[in-house]
């Protein structure tokens, strides 16, 4: 029995996967166990932002592993304090909650925004806007936060106490944004949505109502944060700090974890037996967050990632079958004329380049580190593609 045999024998068929057996993975290529070698320009869904095996970071990771793997929240450790410290220092929050996932970050952020309003108006002000086309997760909470109906199916019954809004729309923001909300939560980029920006007029509306009505604002920044935009945080772009961001994907550089980062307002929310993670903040992932973050403080490396997506949106706007490129930085949607993208990843990934897809658009998140030989390279295999 080969190994895609054995793996879909005896583990569920919840994703689509492509026939690709990762043997090995060094900088901003992986090799399949029969040899062919694939330039990355998914990068694990956003996750390993410094690409595959990176030498400083994997020699972080390994020393942690053979010092302690893992201790109970109940006690303390030098490497979770020191990340935590890096992390609100560099993002420009007072404290933070370590979990696993994005999800579990969003999750977070949901309770400490119901907590912060019970504690200071009482149970009935609980509601969260949301906008349309988000995407907050797979649990049922960030499933029923999520704004998009086709994953409203099958797990009845989601939530209650989520509102939805069009993107970019301040007059229906205005209208649900009553006495019975607490939160708005969004994206400046929704990924999954189709890699679409927010404009600055509706992102500075919701902080405006907010603060005028003391509704928390939370950012979901599991994928656009960690220096994706060029920015450490995609709300430093827009010139905006939320009450609550969310980070995980590339923040510990292919290690699960999540985090939820909160500002003095917020930090005094959770208490002790409010909330809690088995996993989160494992000295395993904090020395991989660490080594991410001194790598992303590195002279001239946000710098990097501005010019890299430059030589992607410059080299894509040329061509014929494109329509629009959007996002910000390494965080790329391609619009396609005529061409499925699914049909594009497809033709891609036999031809050795990984790209993804967000509904109609090829959806582009190659490592920080990506060199600009690779990026010539990726492209040059994705643009026969698209003009054939």
């Amino acid at each position: 029995m080969n190994t895609i045999e054995k793996f879909d024998k005896h583990v569920m068929h919840s994703y689509g996967r492509y026939p690709l057996v990762m043997q090995k993975g060094e900088g901003q290529q992986c090799t399949d166990e029969n040899g062919k070698t694939y330039i990355d320009f998914g990068s694990g869904v956003g996750v390993n932002s410094l690409g595959f095996c990176d030498e400083k970071w994997a020699d972080a990771v390994c020393e942690q592993v053979r010092t302690v793997q893992h201790t109970s929240n109940y006690y303390y450790t030098a490497v979770q304090a020191e990340f935590a410290e890096k992390l609100c220092n560099i993002s420009g929050y007072d404290s933070v909650f370590f979990g696993n996932s994005g999800a579990e970050a969003n999750e977070c952020a949901i309770k400490i925004a119901r907590k912060y309003s019970f504690d200071k108006y009482g149970r009935n002000r609980y509601n969260i806007i949301t906008l349309v086309n988000s995407f907050h997760g797979r649990t049922i909470a960030t499933l029923s936060a999520t704004g998009q109906d086709t994953f409203h199916n099958y797990f009845f019954p989601f939530l209650e106490g989520f509102v939805n809004v069009t993107a970019n729309d301040i007059d229906d923001l205005k209208s649900k944004l009553d006495d019975t909300v607490c939160a708005v939560m969004l994206e400046y980029i929704q990924g999954e949505g189709g890699v679409n920006a927010l404009n600055q007029d509706f992102v500075n509306a919701v902080f405006e109502l907010c603060a005028e009505k003391d509704v928390l604002v939370i950012a979901d920044e599991i994928q656009t944060g960690a220096g994706r935009t060029g920015k450490f945080l995609a709300g430093e772009i827009f010139g905006k700090k939320a009450d609550i961001t969310t980070m995980a994907k590339g923040i510990a550089g292919g290690i699960p974890i999540g985090a939820c980062l909160t500002t003095e307002k917020c930090s005094g929310v959770l208490t002790a037996g409010t909330h809690g993670s088995t996993f989160g903040g494992n000295p395993i992932a904090c020395a991989g967050g660490i080594a991410v973050i001194d790598r992303l403080e590195s002279n001239g490396f946000l710098d990097s990632v501005s010019e890299k997506a430059e030589i992607y949106r410059k080299v894509l706007s040329e061509c014929s079958e494109v329509v629009s490129v959007s996002g910000i930085g390494l965080m790329i949607g391609i619009e396609l004329k005529t061409k499925k993208a699914t049909d594009v990843a497809r033709k891609a990934f036999d031809k050795g380049l990984l790209v993804l897809t967000a509904k109609t658009k090829i959806r582009l998140l190659p490592p920080l580190t990506i060199s600009k030989e690779e990026i010539e390279d990726g492209l040059k295999i994705l643009i026969d593609i698209l003009e054939e």
